[in-house]
């Protein structure tokens, strides 16, 4: 049987939980606007980037940033050194496992997480820390250094990044970007037509890495910028879902407090008319 002072000590304990939910959730709410300020698309550059890519002789590159392998597919799984984010993570891990399957790959993956259950799945991976908002430059070139060099040494013939991408605050999905063999445009009429005033005095093949690595550097820091973002939103659901849970206990325990309360009462009054009947008969 409930007491009133376990209740009641019950009760301020959910009152000071849901209190450091709120709390939570502003943080997570104002990481998110702040993080959302700094993330630019450099759409700039890469119109540029796709500009030079688009002149014809490029068709006859032979590079490996360029050409489709068959060697393994290096397949980048992101997820999050968070809490409270299980369900992001597993089905970000469930796609690169799904990929691993289907096809003779290499896993790369980032973050705590994403390697107890690569570890679980008793599958080899290489290890990279989670994303932090303070080293995510520093960390982005770190990946596109890892894998250039398997590119260019034949380790792997292609590359695939997988992350939960921030379709709104309030919406995730995971989504799976193909960045190598890199995708040439097709020419535009007005670049087959100045092709012949160009003039080549770099390496041809290190011309393309040079680019290429900076697409992939730009790339990585964009793409662990909206991991970070889905990574906050999602916190910020799962807070508002259990800040709904506290508010329904509160409820119970208020309910279950008065019920108790209102028997103590009533049992109360009827000892007292019981006494006070027993002393009228003895009266008598």
């Amino acid at each position: 049987m409930f007491v009133l002072p376990q209740i009641k000590k019950d009760m301020e304990f959910n009152k000071s939980l849901h209190s450091l939910v709120e709390v939570l959730k502003s943080i997570a709410v104002s990481h998110y606007h702040i993080l959302e300020r700094k993330i630019k698309n450099e759409e700039k550059f890469f119109s540029i980037l796709r500009d030079f890519f688009a002149f014809p002789y490029l068709k006859q590159a032979r590079h490996p940033f360029l050409l489709k392998s068959d060697r393994p597919l290096g397949v980048i799984a992101i997820t999050s050194d968070m809490g409270l984010l299980g369900g992001l993570n597993m089905k970000v891990m469930t796609m690169a496992f799904e990929e691993a399957r289907m096809y003779r790959s290499k896993l790369i993956v980032i973050g705590e997480k994403g390697h107890a259950l690569a570890r679980d799945k008793k599958l080899s991976f290489v290890a990279f820390p989670g994303v932090k908002d303070e080293d995510r430059f520093s960390q982005a070139m770190s990946l596109r250094d890892f894998v250039t060099e398997e590119v260019l040494a034949g380790k792997i013939g292609s590359l695939e990044v997988i992350y939960p991408e921030p379709v709104s605050f309030l919406i995730q999905k995971v989504k799976k970007v193909l960045l190598l063999p890199f995708a040439i445009p097709e020419a535009s009429e007005a670049n087959a037509a100045n092709e012949a005033n160009v003039i080549i005095e770099s390496n041809l093949s290190d011309i393309i890495e040079y680019l290429v690595t900076l697409y992939l550097g730009q790339t990585f820091y964009e793409i662990l910028g909206f991991s970070r973002l889905a990574e906050l939103s999602a916190r910020f659901i799962h807070l508002e879902s259990s800040s709904q849970k506290l508010k329904d206990i509160e409820k119970q325990l208020r309910l279950s407090y008065f019920r108790v309360r209102h028997e103590i009462i009533d049992k109360g009054m009827r000892e007292i008319f019981a006494a006070r009947a027993v002393y009228a008969n003895e009266g008598k």
